[in-house]
Order: C-alpha cells, then structure tokens, then sequence
C-alpha cells in the first residue's frame, strides 16, 4: 500500500476522527498484538526425508524437502485480519457479511490499518476461518486482553466492575431420541456388552435375543396401554442389565490386556448405565441419553396460572323439623372450608 497518493484522499481525512472505531484503533497496542500474533503464521522448519539416488558413482543418500520453503502465499497483514476478526464478533456478523459491510465502510477500513479507501473486498471470506483457526483459542484471549486492558487505560471500565461477572444462559434442544425406558435400558445393556467386549472381557451371557424381544414388547405394550405388562417388562429389563453390570464389574480387573483408556471409558459407561437401571419416572437428575449425560428436561412455556374455581353450595344440614337450611359455603381454591352465612327459607314441607 503506497503512502502518498495524489488522485486519492486519505481516509483519515474523510471520516470523523472522534467516531469511537477511531478512538479505539488509535489506542490499542497493534505492535503488541501483532509481536504475539506472528510467531503462528512463521514458516516452519522441516525436517524432510531421505532418499536414496543412483549416480555415476553409485547409490547415494540424501535428504529431501528440508529447510524452510520460500513457496506459497504471502501471509496477510495482521492488524487486518485481527481487525476483521473483532468487528465479526462486535457486530455478530458471518464471515461473507464482514467482508461485504468492510467494502462499503471507510470508519472500519480505518480502524483495520487501511490509509485510501479500497472498493474491493479485503480478503475472501473463508480466509477469515483460517485465520481463527491458526491463532486459536489463545490467540482470541490474547485480544480480548488487548481490547479490555485498553478500555481500562481509557476510563471506559471500571476495573471494579469485573469483580462480578453476569452470565446469561439459553436453552437449546439436543438431537437425542425420545427418552423411553425401555429404550434407554436396551441400550445401557448392549453398550455395555460391546465397550467389554473391546476391552477383552468374555460374558458368560449377554442377553442379545431377549433384550432385542423386550424392546419390541414394551413398545407394543405402551401403543396398546397394557401398563401391567410393561412394568413387567421393565422389571425384566432392569433385571438383565444388573446381571451384565455385576458381571463386568467382578472381570474388569482381570482385563490386563485392555488398554487405560478403554477401561476408564468401561468404567464412565457402567456407572451411567447403572444410572439409568435405578431411575425411576419420578426422579430428579435422570439421564436421557447414554451418550449425553449433560442433557436435562426442561418444559417449554409459561408456568400455569392458579385459577380461583367459583363457591360450591353444599348442604349442611336438612332437618324436617325446620324450615332452616344451612348452607355450607367451601371455596375450592382454599384448603380449609368457609362458613359465610346462613339462608333461611319459607318453604314448608308437609
């Protein structure tokens, strides 16, 4: 980029220096930024491979591919991308949106290090993935350091105010299937059955046919609302899931060929399953899915109104010898009952 151009205007000349954008590039630290940036997109050294080639003077070895190659696509200035990458996340912008939006305003093609004003696109958007990608986790931390510690020096922030720190939460569904009983002891067992089976433990038995049968005859069972015979068929189904889980657990220290990773993974998965075999359909805390053990239950829209139900008139007391009827007046909203008046009749029975 020239610094002098004499048919264009500078865009510090074009736009108002006192727009927040341009306070901020003016004082964050871009040398700093860029120093702790760079050491991830320098070339790499390689070691390279050797190869065996064939002369004048017979086979020698050498040595491919080493060294730092001079080859491919200058990397892209830093402060542009790390500017591009901060104006993504304060507008909550995709990445084709943040290139289109750059191209049309001169404040943020200011704030990213620009001196004129270029009417194509900076870059291709998928070279701001990449871009997110190399610098990684740290490297986002690293300018969000950057970005906070100026808005300190500037009296933006208080740093009284990040002594507490505000969290809003949202709640997003989870591709589980339906949570069913009968479903989720099916497969507690055969995962089971499968994760000691890696882990070279041999089953006396495995229960494959008749936890196969159980599951289609409990879902027969609850489309017909045969209730008594699905909780027999549940009570079987925990029954067989319990004799699998005792099994493994008196093997899994024999298992000596089996690897750590596989047996601590063996361990997560019983203590799941025997999770979901002593759950009931009251209980707090269920599991829902074997694979997911984060997932939770939460219901959907407004909590219920309490509805005050109109006074309902009953009878207390009808003594032929009297021509009083008492009415016994209960609110049905309240627990206890209200006695509010009595109504006194002519009518005589003969």
């Amino acid at each position: 980029m020239p610094e002098t151009d004499l048919f264009r205007p500078r865009l510090a000349e074009m736009i108002d220096l006192r727009h927040p954008l341009d306070v901020l590039a003016s004082r964050l630290p871009w040398a700093q930024i860029e120093a702790a940036l760079a050491p991830r997109f320098a070339r790499q050294v390689r070691e390279g491979r050797a190869i065996e080639r064939d002369d004048l003077f017979g086979p020698s070895a050498q040595v491919a591919g080493a060294g730092m190659a001079a080859a491919g696509r200058p990397r892209l200035p830093i402060r542009l991308m790390a500017s591009l990458l901060y104006l993504k996340h304060a507008f909550k912008l995709s990445d084709e949106e943040l290139v289109q939006r750059w191209a049309e305003n001169v404040v943020w093609q200011h704030f990213s290090g620009m001196a004129f004003y270029e009417p194509r696109l900076p870059r291709d958007a998928t070279q701001i993935g990449r871009f997110r990608s190399a610098i990684g986790e740290a490297g986002v931390e690293e300018l969000l350091k950057a970005t906070i510690d100026t808005a300190v020096q500037s009296k933006a922030i208080k740093p009284a105010e990040f002594e507490r720190l505000i969290v809003d939460t949202t709640v997003q569904e989870k591709a589980i299937a339906h949570p069913v009983d009968s479903r989720l002891l099916e497969i507690a067992r055969h995962q089971v059955v499968a994760a000691a089976k890696r882990a070279g433990i041999a089953l006396k038995q495995t229960f494959v046919k008749e936890g196969k049968s159980l599951r289609r005859r409990a879902s027969g069972y609850a489309h017909a609302k045969q209730f008594k015979r699905l909780r027999k068929v549940l009570k079987r189904q925990r029954t067989i899931l319990g004799i699998v889980l005792r099994e493994v657990q008196r093997k899994i220290e024999q298992a000596a060929d089996a690897s750590a990773l596989a047996l601590t993974g063996l361990r997560e998965l019983i203590e799941r399953a025997e999770r979901i075999r002593s759950q009931r359909p009251k209980d707090k805390n269920k599991l829902y899915a074997l694979h997911a053990p984060e997932v939770e239950c939460i219901g959907k829209g407004k909590a219920p109104r309490v509805r005050h139900q109109p006074l309902q008139a009953l009878d207390l007391l009808d003594s032929a010898s009297s021509n009083l009827h008492y009415n016994r007046l209960i609110c049905a909203s309240c627990e206890g009952s209200l006695m509010l008046s009595a109504a006194r009749t002519s009518a005589w029975r003969g």
